[in-house]
């Protein structure tokens, strides 16, 4: 794969493709993933280099088409730009202006650094929750068990595959730990009709759960507004965010399907900046928010966790760990138990 390299005034920088390997396939709604292609970024100025994840996901990202390296050839050739005239030529390719933040942030800070703050100067840590994978109940149930002893007070468990079975799973674990004990948030990822998820709300409903992630796919603002609207689990739009780019538009969705939440994927949704303005326009509408990674490498989730630590959210938040690839990068994060520390 070739590294394409341009000078202009003060700054160059370059791109490569990466190809992340999992330790075991991990099982979604949308199938089992293998691998996972990604990009980096660098720029460089004087003696300085800062790095950032263009962090691609395919089938996923609204970026996901045939321009997606001409685009990043074009970033790096116009480097020298302002962020603002950055961002407005690559409005649709939201997971590059997300690189691209990352790297000019780490040229002014340096090292490891993207949002200075108490967590990397090692005196806070962020509370995430448990991811449990898709897959069999007993696969299941071994992770729970991993995250328990872990003393997790938040588990996020991925459903949508065979829900009659996951419902089982759940209906276990809510035996052993009352709501009080154990926060259960569940991910959909757009598996159910509309007509399913009613009977799955009141059924999530029953068993305690905090919140579930798009249950219905996205796009179908409508239908999703109605579930909204009268649903006894409160719901989290996730998939619903990703292609919305501009400002007019995100207000028109808040407004329009006015959900309980929303979730935050910085590399999905244009980087910071995009994930700032869902904030803003949430918290004016009284919609609650958490921020969630997207199998970034470890120099992704390392730049989301620092921008995640600075938005001050009492919640549990989706960060991961960095530890389902054989080929990931040295990272500064430590997780002990649920709690994310920064390593000086």
């Amino acid at each position: 794969m070739p590294v394409f390299s341009y000078f202009c005034r003060m700054k160059t920088a370059t791109f490569n493709q990466y190809i992340l390997n999992f330790k075991r396939p991990s099982g979604t709604s949308r199938g089992v993933l293998n691998t996972k292609e990604t990009y980096f970024i660098e720029i460089f100025e004087d003696d300085k280099k800062g790095i950032g994840e263009c962090a691609l996901f395919r089938g996923l990202s609204f970026d996901d088409d045939d321009d997606y390296e001409a685009a990043l050839e074009w970033a790096c050739r116009n480097i020298n730009l302002t962020l603002e005239e950055l961002k407005e030529e690559l409005i649709n390719h939201p997971s590059i202006i997300f690189g691209i933040e990352q790297a000019l942030l780490n040229l002014e800070h340096q090292g490891e650094l993207y949002f200075p703050s108490d967590f990397t100067e090692g005196k806070d840590s962020i509370k995430i929750n448990g991811l449990i994978w898709m897959g069999d109940a007993d696969y299941m149930h071994s992770q729970i068990e991993e995250k328990l002893d872990l003393e997790f007070s938040c588990i996020k468990l991925k459903i949508g595959v065979d829900w009659n079975s996951e419902k089982e799973v759940i209906k276990s674990l809510r035996q052993k730990f009352p709501k009080e004990k154990i926060e259960l948030r569940v991910d959909a990822n757009g598996a159910f009709s509309p007509k399913q998820a009613k009977v799955v709300l009141q059924e999530l409903a029953e068993l305690d759960i905090h919140s579930i992630e798009q249950p219905i796919q996205a796009g179908n603002w409508k239908a999703m507004a109605e579930l909204c609207r009268t649903t006894p689990t409160p719901i989290a739009l996730d998939e619903e965010l990703i292609g919305v780019l501009n400002f007019e538009s995100k207000k028109d969705l808040l407004r329009e399907i006015n959900p309980q939440y929303i979730i935050l994927k910085p590399s999905l949704i244009g980087g910071f900046s995009g994930a700032d303005e869902w904030t803003d326009l949430a918290e004016k509408q009284n919609i609650g928010w958490w921020i969630t990674s997207a199998l970034e490498s470890n120099i992704g989730l390392n730049a989301i966790a620092q921008y995640t630590y600075t938005k001050n959210s009492p919640m549990p938040q989706g960060l991961g760990t960095g530890g389902l690839f054989t080929n990931n990068f040295e990272t500064p994060l430590l997780l002990d138990g649920e709690n994310l520390w920064f390593k000086k």
